[in-house]
């Protein structure tokens, strides 16, 4: 699968189209083809890791202080279910869902794993 990548804290020019392996759903996670996602203030934030003086220390040391810890941004995302794991109750593939990855990002890809009791709701119709 393609996601976009940061291996390094920078302008926009530091993101990478690269391919990566596909994420496998465990227990209690769902498997999300990605159709949409969000591009914010926060994400070019963190890529660029422009943060005031005073918390720039604690900021790295949570975010990675000789690169980023979580390499792919984004945390907003729109799409499909495609695999759920064992004792997923709560969706079956095929349902359109919309949510957040939250702190864990990882939404500038093509498909990502989140547990079944994350911020993520079957789209209204």
């Amino acid at each position: 699968m393609k996601a976009a990548i940061y291996r390094k804290y920078g302008p926009p020019e530091v993101l990478q189209i690269e391919e990566i392996p596909k994420p496998f759903p465990q227990n209690n996670e769902v498997l999300i083809k990605i159709l949409a996602t969000t591009v914010s203030s926060g994400d070019a934030r963190m890529r660029s890791f422009n943060v005031p003086p005073l918390p720039w220390l604690p900021f790295r040391i949570i975010m990675g202080l000789t690169g980023p810890k979580n390499q792919i941004l984004g945390s907003s995302l729109s799409g499909i279910i495609e695999a759920v794991g064992k004792g997923v109750t709560r969706y079956i593939p095929g349902d359109e869902v919309f949510g957040s990855s939250y702190i864990k990002q990882g939404c500038y890809s093509e498909y990502i794993c989140l547990p079944d009791d994350a911020i993520l709701t079957i789209k209204p119709y």
